[in-house]
């Protein structure tokens, strides 16, 4: 019987939840969000995760949404892929998870729905997008924030743990997304990253979540775009 079900779609946020549920071998079942049909938001799902956002996990203790709230709670019920609390470590953990969160995540989201925003002006959302692009700027941007990270997975122990789960997608959607969008992004240019997607994608984990998805055979260091069996990416 499965402990878990996950409510995702194809080659979103809930990715990470699926290579972390793959990762501990926890037994789950998943329930499709129809996002051609928008039932992220509509009333059935809303009543699973009322911010109407993808993913949610149904849990024994009830439902979980936010990818990084999930990741983490899963480690900490687990006991495994994040240092647990009283851990000296478990700081340094979390500060980068919820900058995975908090800032890269964020930015990405921003890059590919630049009108939700900054509205409807064609030039403020071109001036967003190549604000977040930028490799030489004082403030964040995507280039900076992976920069940061690729500094820090350098640093630490090859894993996995829950931020690599977290990770791999991003850096998947950095290739693809939005369609025209992505010159600014080579994978090369983050070696420790790189190293993390070519790991990630070789882990039975990765092979699982890309035959489920239809993420194809190098969904994290060359990725293409997805050929689900169910649902659609957007």
């Amino acid at each position: 019987m499965a402990d878990y079900r996950l409510h995702y779609a194809p080659d979103n946020a809930s990715l990470a939840v699926r290579l972390a549920l793959e990762e501990l071998g926890a037994p789950y079942a998943t329930r499709l969000v129809d996002r051609a049909a928008k039932a992220q938001q509509g009333a059935v799902y809303r009543a699973v995760n009322p911010a109407g956002l993808i993913p949610a996990l149904e849990t024994p203790d009830g439902v979980i949404f936010e990818t990084g709230a999930i990741l983490l709670w899963l480690a900490d019920r687990h006991g495994r892929m994040a240092p647990l609390p009283g851990d000296p470590a478990r700081g340094d953990f979390l500060k980068w998870l919820f900058f995975t969160s908090n800032t890269l995540h964020l930015m990405l989201r921003m890059s590919f729905y630049p009108g939700k925003f900054v509205g409807d002006d064609a030039a403020a959302q071109a001036a967003l997008c190549a604000t977040l692009r930028a490799w030489h700027a004082v403030d964040m941007t995507l280039p900076r924030a992976l920069h940061l990270l690729d500094t820090h997975v350098a640093a630490r122990g090859p894993g996995p743990d829950m931020l690599d789960c977290y990770l791999a997608p991003l850096l998947r959607w950095c290739a693809l997304y939005p369609a025209g969008g992505t010159a600014w992004f080579r994978l090369a240019d983050f070696p420790a990253l790189a190293e993390l997607a070519a790991r990630m994608e070789a882990r039975p984990s990765g092979q699982a979540a890309a035959r489920a998805e239809g993420l194809g055979p190098t969904p994290f260091t060359a990725p293409r775009p997805c050929d689900p069996p169910e649902g659609s990416a957007t």
